[in-house]
Parts: structure tokens; C-alpha cells; sequence
């Protein structure tokens, strides 16, 4: 399986726009690959706090448009990171108009497959936690060579939630990020963490650039399910093309059957 994580670099020269159609043609580009993945909110920039509602667009909007046909050119799966959605009245448990931080994901085809609202909104009680709504479902999606589990930068630092994505299946991550440069020890560490301790591989896209005046880390990683770094991205826009043996997460969970010994939030009796 060859996946291609973009650290986009999104900066506040480029217009939504020409950077829409830039990624458009970077995702063509990658054609070959099983899975692309684009990093969280690269219109707008994941600080761009006072952009949100200006830019924020219904499910189907114009990044969907470009990125349905950018996949369906490639004929790849695409993880087209997140957008600024504005929910519409029945599109699930939202209120219409609300804001969300919301993946998107493409078949081959073209096709909007799955979707994912983030869950855990980063602010401390200011930007994104106020401005956003919180999602309420773990999403996965079963692709040809894996179970996918999906989440967005700040959900990192919750372990409970990927526990829960394996739960569903999930033998991969991927995750969308626009992480800053000043905690980008955190994002190496974190990302290692969720692969060892769920025996899963983590693909984690991030940008690159400033944005908002907030620095990117970028260094976009792929870490395996023994917790080794396959492969990570320098600080600059990059293209992060890695191979991956799906069936080494089945061989890693079989050779040491930590998760079989798990006791803790499960329904299992006491030993």
C-alpha cells in the first residue's frame, strides 16, 4: 500500500482559492498511490480563527467539487483533510448553520465516502472551541488494504478516542493536522505513542508555512505499529510518499497481544 501524505504550505499570501486549485493538481500529481491525505483546514489555516465563517462551506461546496474530481483524476482514495463546514439541515446530528471542522473522504471515484467532524476542539475556551461545534462519532473507512480510523490534530492527545477507533477496527490512523512549530516535540511523541500502544500504523499529515502568524511544524510522519518512523517530512511543503505492509498491524497484534490483556473500560470480568 503506498500512501502520499501533502504538507501543504498555506500561508496568508495565497488566495482559498488558488491554494484549492494548487492542492487540485498536487493530488493529480499522485497518481499510483493507494491513499493520499491532505493536512486539517488548509483553505483557511487551522488559526485562521476571525476566517472560519467567512470561508466555511456546506459539505458538498467548492472544495468538494475540487477534490471529488482531483481523486477521481488520480484514481486514488483521498483523505482531503478538513474544511470549515457550515452544517445544513440534515446532515446528521448538527444544528443548521453551526460551524464544524469536518474530513472529508474520496474513493477512487470520486466518490464522498465518509466524513468526520472533529470531536476535540482546541482553544482553552477561545477560537476553535467556541467558534466550532464538536463532532460526536468515531468514523471509520474500510479501504481495499486497511480499516481506516479518522481524527484531527488536537484529538491526538486523547488516547480513549483511538482506543474506541480500534474497537471499531481500525488498523490505521490517519490524521489531519495544522500543529504548531513550537510543540512539535509533542506531535512526534504523540504520534509514536498512538501506534504503539494500539498496534496500528499512524499517518499523520500536517502544513507547513505561517498562518495567522502561528508558525506550522510540519514534519508529517508515518510511524509503524512497533512505534518506528517510517518516514517524516522536513518543515517546508513536501511530499511524504511511503510504502506500507497493511498486514504487518495483524502480525504486530499476534507476535504481542497487549490489546488482549486490555481490563480497563472494556465489559470484561474481573481476573
Amino acid at each position: 500500500m503506498r500512501a502520499s501524505l501533502l504538507q501543504i504550505d498555506v500561508n496568508d499570501d495565497e488566495s482559498v482559492a488558488s491554494r484549492r486549485e494548487r492542492v487540485a493538481d498536487l493530488v493529480r500529481d499522485q497518481a499510483g498511490a493507494d491513499l493520499v491525505v491532505l493536512p486539517e483546514l488548509w483553505t483557511t489555516g487551522a488559526f485562521a480563527y476571525e476566517e472560519f465563517a467567512a470561508q466555511a462551506e456546506p459539505l458538498r461546496g467548492p472544495t468538494h467539487e475540487v477534490m471529488s474530481k482531483a481523486a477521481s483524476d488520480a484514481g486514488v482514495w483521498l483523505h482531503a483533510g478538513s474544511i470549515p463546514e457550515r452544517a445544513a439541515s440534515g446532515t446528521g446530528p448538527a444544528t443548521e448553520g453551526a460551524l464544524y471542522n469536518t474530513s472529508l473522504v474520496y474513493s477512487p471515484a470520486g466518490e464522498l465516502v465518509a466524513s468526520y467532524r472533529k470531536i476535540h476542539r482546541f482553544g482553552f475556551d477561545q477560537g476553535e472551541a467556541v467558534l466550532m461545534g464538536a463532532g460526536t462519532e468515531l468514523v471509520t473507512v474500510e479501504l481495499p488494504e486497511t480499516v481506516v480510523g479518522l481524527a484531527t490534530c488536537y484529538d491526538l492527545r486523547f488516547p480513549e478516542m483511538f482506543r474506541g477507533l480500534v474497537d471499531a477496527g481500525a488498523q490505521t490512523f490517519v490524521l489531519s493536522a495544522g500543529w504548531p512549530e513550537r510543540r512539535r516535540a509533542h506531535w512526534t511523541l504523540l504520534a509514536q505513542a498512538r501506534a504503539v500502544e494500539n498496534q496500528a500504523f499512524v499517518l499523520a499529515c500536517g502544513t507547513a508555512g505561517t498562518h495567522a502568524g502561528v508558525p506550522q511544524a510540519g514534519h508529517s510522519i508515518v510511524v509503524d505499529p512497533w512505534g518506528e518512523v517510517l518516514a517524516e517530512a522536513g518543515p517546508g511543503e513536501e511530499v511524504l510518499t511511503v510504502d506500507l505492509d497493511p498486514a504487518k498491524v495483524a502480525a504486530t497484534r499476534e507476535q504481542f497481544p497487549a490489546l488482549k490483556d486490555r481490563l480497563l473500560g472494556l465489559d470484561a470480568p474481573a481476573r
